[in-house]
C-alpha cells in the first residue's frame, strides 16, 4: 500500500490509501451506538459468477471466504435441516473449548463402559471399542473426526461431562453463544431422534469459522488425517475433497436415511481459505462430485486482494483516561477483499467502534470492528484488537489529557 493521507473530518480520521492501483477510501469513526461484536458474514453479491451445474442436486448451498468476510453464494441457508454426522462438528468444538479452558487434557484417558459398548460400537460407523478400553481424549476425537464414530462420540461424552444429557447441555450452550440460532443438538454424534436435533447452512458456517479460527492446532491435528487405526483396524477417511482438490484439509461428512447426504467442508490456497456447506443430496456419488466442483469453483471463479497483513497497524482508536490518548489497532488474520475474476476490486474500509474506549485496555483485546464494502453496496465485518496495553492514566496524564481536549 502506498500513497497514505490523513484529513480531520466530523468522526475522525479519513485516508485514502492504493490498493492494486485503485484508492481505497478508509475511515475511521467513533460511535456510541454499540458497535462491535463478532464479525459477520456478509450477504451474496448480485452479478455473480453462475455456479457449477453439478450444485443443481444441492437444496442448501453455501460458500464463504473466511479472508473477506464475504460470502459466495448462498442458497436456503438458513433452512433448518437434519444434520446427521455433521453434528459431530459441534461435539469436536465442544471438546476443543473444554480443552482451551483445561477442563479436560488430550492425554486423558477414558475407560469404555459395557452399556456403550453394547449399544455403539459397530452401530454405524464406528471405531469398534470395546468394554473395558482405555482410550485417551486425543484417540477419541481422531475417531470422530475422521471415521465419525459414532461410539467414540458417546464414549467422550459420557467420559467428560458424565452423561450424553449432560454433554449435549454443553454442546447448546456453545452453539449459543456462537449464535447459532436456528440450531439444537439432542446427541453428541447426530443419531436419528425424530428431528429434536437440527440446524442450518448458516449455522454450520458460522461453527466452521470458530473452530478455524478458535482451534487452528487442534483443526490441523485432527481434520485432516487421511485415515484412521484402532483396535487394529485401519479406516479412510470420509472426506471426499481430502486428497482431490488442493488445499483441502477438512472438515465432515453426514448421511442419514431421513437427512439425504451432506458435508461442510473447508480448503485454503495461497493463504485464501475458503467453507463450503452442502446438504440434503441424493447420493454419496452426487454429494462427491458437488463438492469437489463447488470447491474448484470457489478458487477459480473468484479473485481476492489483500488489504491489510496479520496483525499489521490499521489505525488508531481514541482512548479515554489513559496513559495515551489512542491505541492502534490490527486484524488477528489478514484481510482480503473478494471479487469475481475479472472485477477490479473497489473497496472502501471504516473502523466502528464504540468511544472513545475506556482505560485500561489489554493488548489483544477487541475494541473495534473493520468494515469492508466490497465495492457492491454490501459490507463485511471483522473484529479489530488492541495493538498494547494501555493503562490508566497518572495525575500528570490526567492533566494533558484534560488539555488536549480542550483543543482537540
Amino acid at each position: 500500500m502506498t500513497g497514505l493521507t490523513l484529513r480531520r473530518t466530523l468522526f475522525g480520521l479519513t485516508a485514502a490509501v492504493m490498493v492494486g492501483g485503485a484508492p481505497l477510501l478508509y475511515a475511521q469513526a467513533d460511535r456510541g451506538d454499540g458497535a462491535g461484536g463478532t464479525a459477520s458474514v456478509a450477504p451474496a453479491p448480485p452479478l455473480a459468477p453462475a455456479p457449477p451445474q453439478s450444485l443443481d442436486g444441492a437444496p442448501i448451498a453455501l460458500m464463504y471466504d473466511l479472508g473477506s468476510n464475504r460470502t459466495l453464494l448462498a442458497r436456503e441457508t438458513d433452512r433448518r435441516f437434519i444434520p446427521a454426522s455433521l453434528t459431530k462438528l459441534m461435539t469436536a468444538y465442544t471438546a476443543f473449548e473444554m480443552v482451551k479452558e483445561g477442563r479436560i487434557a488430550l492425554d486423558q484417558v477414558i475407560t469404555v463402559d459395557p452399556e456403550t459398548a453394547r449399544q455403539w460400537s459397530r452401530r454405524g460407523s464406528s471405531m469398534f471399542v470395546r468394554a473395558g478400553d482405555r482410550i485417551t481424549i486425543d484417540t477419541l476425537l481422531a475417531g470422530i473426526v475422521t471415521v465419525s464414530a459414532n461410539d467414540g462420540c458417546v464414549v467422550l461424552a459420557k467420559g467428560v461431562s458424565g452423561s450424553v444429557d449432560g454433554f449435549t447441555r454443553e454442546m447448546n450452550a456453545q452453539a449459543r453463544k456462537l449464535r447459532m440460532t436456528d440450531s439444537h443438538f439432542n446427541t453428541p454424534n447426530g443419531w436419528p431422534d425424530e428431528g429434536r436435533t437440527y440446524t442450518s447452512a448458516r449455522d454450520l458456517a458460522k461453527l466452521t469459522k470458530a473452530i478455524l479460527t478458535d482451534h487452528p492446532d487442534l483443526y490441523r491435528r485432527y481434520f485432516a488425517m487421511e485415515e484412521f487405526s484402532f483396535n487394529d483396524i485401519t479406516q479412510k477417511h470420509h472426506n471426499p475433497i481430502l486428497g482431490a482438490v488442493a488445499g483441502a484439509d477438512g472438515l465432515k461428512t453426514g448421511f442419514t436415511n431421513e437427512a439425504g447426504y451432506g458435508f461442510v467442508g473447508s480448503a485454503q490456497r495461497d493463504g485464501r481459505r475458503l467453507i463450503m456447506v452442502v446438504g440434503n443430496t441424493e447420493t454419496s456419488r452426487e454429494r462427491k462430485q458437488i463438492s469437489r466442483d463447488f470447491m474448484e469453483w470457489g478458487f477459480d471463479e473468484w479473485s481476492t486482494t489483500r488489504l491489510f497483513g496479520k496483525d499489521a497497524e490499521i489505525g488508531r482508536v481514541k482512548v479515554q483516561g489513559g496513559s495515551h490518548t489512542s491505541v492502534a489497532v490490527a486484524a488477528p488474520r489478514p484481510v482480503f477483499v473478494t471479487t469475481p475474476i475479472g472485477k477490479a476490486p473497489n473497496p472502501s474500509v471504516r473502523i466502528v467502534y464504540q468511544g472513545p474506549v475506556v482505560a485500561p485496555i489489554r493488548k489483544g483485546e477487541r475494541i473495534a470492528e473493520l468494515h469492508v464494502n466490497n465495492g457492491n453496496g454490501k459490507s463485511s465485518r471483522m473484529d479489530l484488537v488492541a495493538m498494547e496495553d494501555v493503562a490508566p492514566a497518572n495525575r500528570w496524564q490526567q492533566l494533558r489529557n484534560g488539555l488536549l481536549g480542550l483543543v482537540d
